[in-house]
């Protein structure tokens, strides 16, 4: 018997996409603090972490795309 393909679940996929975002941010507030800028470390942490999120919901719900 073949196993069932795995579905999209929307409120999941929108929690780790928000996570890994928050993240992101979270660790780019943090390094730019230490750098003296926390404004640029908030703007990088939202570059890096829009990505990171997006592929954190890619490796989740592969199966359902």
């Amino acid at each position: 018997m073949e196993p069932g393909r795995q579905t999209l679940d929307p409120a999941g996929a929108g929690a780790l996409l928000i996570t890994g975002t928050a993240a992101g941010i979270g660790a780019g507030a943090l390094i730019g603090w230490a750098a003296g800028s926390v404004t640029y470390g908030l703007l990088g942490g939202a570059v890096v972490g829009v990505p990171l999120g997006i592929v954190g919901v890619y490796r989740r719900y592969r199966g359902a795309f």
